[in-house]
Formats: structure tokens, C-alpha cells, sequence
């Protein structure tokens, strides 16, 4: 494209954001930290739009499409509008799907970074999920103590990434040391409680609190296990 992308300092300056307020990921890309929140409290609420259920024209022009023209048309016209769509998967992206950055006129720069990994928050989420599956297992294969049924364990792994050979699998294969043989699943990073989780909570103390009533699977006296019975809550906080 002919256009040349602005630095996120200079955007954030338009929308009377500070630079202190920004977490900065390189001269494109930032975070708004939610100190923002309590400087404007007092200020008016604006209006909200919320685009949604568009079936795509043949040309591609959907949900993303309209929400960034919307907004584009909104600021030709002097109106402050920002324009906020779902962290692209990787998953899609490598699809027949593709991007989630808009088209033509329509779209968001630097696209090839907000659909390649972005902030790094879906490896994050990934990397805390799949932290509760290694520690099951290794659970297991230490005895046991919970005595969870291998046969009643709902957590499965997560990649971001479309790999139809990693929805049904054995894992715990090669020997005693390598863990306790049974089936598990893979889902694609996006669709992880722990995704949904981080949605829901509304601050580090109702994120821990979620995080510990994970269940994990059931005993084989069809108890329940959770993240809490596993002691796991707190490490997966620092991930």
C-alpha cells in the first residue's frame, strides 16, 4: 500500500492519549495501560457500535471490513472514533480465511505484525494453558496422588495453529519416564478456557480466583479436580 503508517505515539497524541500511558511494542504497535481509566472517569461516555453476524460479499467485505470503513468515515467527518477488532489466530490466518486486518481502503497497518503474533498475547495464553497440561501429566506420572481417572480428564493441550493430526492424540508414549499413556486433545489457542477466562475477569484478583476452579478432570470417585488441587494457580499468573 501507498500509505505511510504513523508512529503509535503520534496516533495516541491525536486521542489525547499520554506517552506514559502506552506500553510500547516497537514504533508501530502499543498497549493502552488501564491507568487511563481513572484520569478520565470523569469524562462523558461516548457511543458505542458494535458490528457483528455480516455474511462476506464475494469481495471479502465482512465484519472487519465495515467496522474499520465505519470508523475511518466517522473521523473523515470530525468525529473521534476508535475502531477496536479481535487479535488475529493464526489459525485462520493460514486458511482459507487469511488476516484479520481489513482490505482495500479498509484495513489496519502494520498487517503483517498484528497477524503474525502481535503483542504476543496468544502465545502467552498458549504458553499458561499448556503449563496446567504439562503439570497434569507430570502429576500423574509421579503417582498420582490425586488420584485423578486418566479416562475423566478434560484438559487438553492448545496450539495456534490449524493442525487437524493434533486433535486426537496418545500422549505419554516411550516409557515410564516419558508419563502416564492415555488420549488427549489439542484446540486451537482461541478457543481455551483460559482465553475465556481472561475475557471475564475484571482484575488480577478475579483472574486468580477463575484460575483456581479450573477443573481438570474427576478422581475415580467422580470428585472433581481443580487448577487449586493441583497447586498451579499462582505459577500460571507469572506466565
Amino acid at each position: 500500500m501507498s500509505e505511510k503508517v504513523k508512529p503509535i505515539v503520534e496516533i495516541a497524541e491525536e486521542l489525547s492519549l499520554k506517552e506514559d500511558e502506552l506500553e510500547l511494542y516497537g514504533r508501530y504497535i502499543a498497549k493502552v495501560s488501564f491507568k487511563v481509566l481513572e484520569r478520565l472517569k470523569n469524562r462523558k461516555s461516548g457511543k458505542y457500535i458494535f458490528v457483528t453476524a455480516i455474511t462476506p460479499t464475494p469481495s471479502g467485505e465482512g465484519k472487519t471490513v465495515v467496522a474499520i470503513g465505519l470508523s475511518e468515515a466517522l473521523n473523515q467527518i470530525g468525529k473521534k472514533s476508535i475502531c477496536t477488532l479481535r487479535q488475529p489466530s493464526m489459525g485462520p490466518l493460514f486458511g482459507i480465511k487469511g488476516g484479520a486486518t481489513g482490505g482495500g481502503k479498509a484495513q489496519v497497518l502494520p498487517k503483517e505484525e498484528i497477524n503474525l503474533h502481535f503483542t504476543g498475547d496468544f502465545h502467552a495464553i498458549g504458553y499458561a494453558h499448556n503449563f496446567l497440561s504439562a503439570l497434569l501429566d507430570t502429576h500423574l506420572q509421579k503417582g498420582n496422588k490425586l488420584g485423578l481417572d486418566i479416562s475423566e480428564i478434560f484438559w487438553p493441550r492448545v496450539v495456534d495453529i490449524n493442525d487437524r493430526a493434533l486433535r486426537n492424540i496418545i500422549i505419554g508414549l516411550g516409557g515410564k519416564s516419558n508419563g502416564v499413556p492415555r488420549e488427549s486433545t489439542f484446540d486451537i489457542t482461541p478457543a481455551s478456557e483460559l482465553m475465556s477466562i481472561l475475557s471475564l475477569s475484571k482484575d488480577l484478583k478475579d483472574l486468580k480466583n477463575r484460575l483456581s476452579k479450573i477443573i481438570v478432570g474427576m478422581d475415580q470417585n467422580k470428585k472433581m479436580i481443580t487448577s487449586q488441587d493441583l497447586n498451579s494457580t499462582g505459577a500460571r499468573l507469572w506466565s
